[in-house]
C-alpha cells in the first residue's frame, strides 16, 4: 500500500464478516471527496454482498473510489460496479462454505468421540480430597495442587459439589 502512495493504511484484525471493526469506522470517518479507499481484497474489507455494496455505496456517496488490488476492480465504471456485486456475492458464498464445512466437521468429531470438550481434570479423586479438606487434614491449596487444577476451580467445584450433594457445613 505504501508503494501505491497512499495516505493512511487503516487495518482491522478482526474478520471481513464483521461490518462493526474500529479501523474500518475510522477509516469510514476519515475519507473525504477526492479519496481512494484501496482494499487488498474485497474479503478482506466485507464477507457479505449486502455489507459490501451498503459501504461502497457509503463511499460513492462522499465522492470517495473503491479500488480493489485483488480482483483489480475499480468502481468508477458500470463494469467495476457489475464486478464489485459478483465478487461480493463470492467472497459471502465462500464464507458460508467454509460455516458449512466447519459444522459437519464438527459433527462428524463429535459423534465419533473426538469433540468432548474440554479434558475434565480431577473428576475421581475430588470427592476423597474434599473431605480431606473439609475435615481439616489439608488446606484448599493443598486439594487444588494435588488434583492440579488453580485454587479458584478448586473453589468452584467445591460449591458445585456441596450443590450436588447437599451437604451444608
Amino acid at each position: 500500500m505504501k508503494q501505491l502512495g497512499v495516505e493512511k493504511v487503516y487495518t482491522d484484525k478482526l474478520s471481513g464478516k464483521n461490518r462493526d471493526r474500529p479501523e474500518l469506522r475510522k477509516m469510514m470517518d476519515f475519507v473525504r471527496e477526492g479519496d481512494r479507499v484501496i482494499v487488498e481484497s474485497i474479503s478482506r474489507f466485507a464477507r457479505n454482498t449486502k455489507d459490501l455494496l451498503e459501504l461502497t455505496a457509503a463511499l460513492e456517496e462522499k465522492g470517495v473510489q473503491f479500488i480493489s488490488r485483488k480482483e483489480s476492480i475499480d468502481t468508477n465504471t458500470p463494469a467495476g460496479k457489475f464486478m464489485l456485486a459478483v465478487f461480493g456475492a463470492l467472497a459471502e458464498l465462500e464464507r458460508d462454505n467454509i460455516l458449512e464445512r466447519q459444522a459437519e466437521g464438527i459433527a462428524i468429531a463429535k459423534a465419533e468421540g473426538r469433540m468432548t470438550g474440554r479434558p475434565k481434570k480431577a473428576e475421581g479423586a475430588f470427592a476423597d480430597i474434599y473431605l480431606e479438606v473439609k475435615a481439616g487434614r489439608m488446606s484448599a491449596s493443598q486439594g487444588a495442587r494435588e488434583l492440579g487444577i488453580a485454587r479458584a476451580t478448586w473453589y468452584r467445584k467445591a460449591k458445585e459439589f456441596e450443590d450436588d450433594q447437599k451437604i451444608i457445613f
